[in-house]
């Protein structure tokens, strides 16, 4: 017995730009119509958890951690049946949060790293059907609870988007206007509900 593979759409973006809300908001839509879904996520506070760098001081070695884990994570949703998987933070929104932190310490980017690193992210774009980039409103307060650079918050939107350009990976971006948000979610729950119905 062959099962279709599941539908996946990732979200990218610097922090703090409605990444998991979106994504909660497209969960609650697709299983309002009867579809099995996963949602992946907290790669950074697991990596964070075992000892890895995160923000402006992530390494190639925290980068691959979560590139790595959020692939495993998504092989465990498939295996457990999930028809779509939600992936906060794809694999390319990882290389750009390393892209920044190399450019925030002012660090000469290790050419070999660099490469090896974009060669992992790349040859998971084409898994995705749907990748949601959202765009960083500095306008819009940051929860006091969170104590974010505002120039690496900055640094990490650029290169997500510039990450996305140079490979010219189709997506969607994603403003923080409401509607914005609204017309990610209705083109996520149309796209979901065409190729369940394939």
């Amino acid at each position: 017995m062959t099962h279709q593979p599941p539908i996946r759409i990732g979200v990218l973006g610097t922090h703090s730009t409605g990444k998991t809300t979106l994504l909660k908001r497209i969960q609650m839509e697709l299983r309002g119509h009867g579809l099995t879904v996963a949602r992946t996520g907290r790669l950074a506070k697991r990596a964070a958890a075992i000892g890895l760098p995160k923000m402006q001081h992530h390494t190639a070695a925290s980068t691959e951690w979560i590139i790595t884990q959020g692939i495993a994570d998504e092989i465990a949703a498939a295996a457990q049946g999930a028809q779509v998987i939600l992936a906060d933070r794809a694999p390319y929104d990882a290389l750009a949060y390393y892209h920044a932190a190399l450019e925030y310490r002012s660090e000469p980017p290790p050419r070999l790293e660099r490469e090896r690193l974009w060669l992992l992210a790349s040859t998971q774009a084409p898994k995705y059907h749907l990748l949601l980039a959202t765009v960083l409103d500095t306008d819009i307060p940051v929860d006091q609870n969170h104590d974010y650079d505002p120039r690496y918050r900055s640094l990490v939107d650029h290169h997500v988007h510039a990450l996305l350009a140079d490979d010219a990976i189709p997506h969607q971006r994603v403003a923080s206007d409401a509607p914005s948000q609204a017309h990610a979610i209705e083109r996520a729950l149309q796209l979901c509900l065409q190729e369940a119905a394939v």
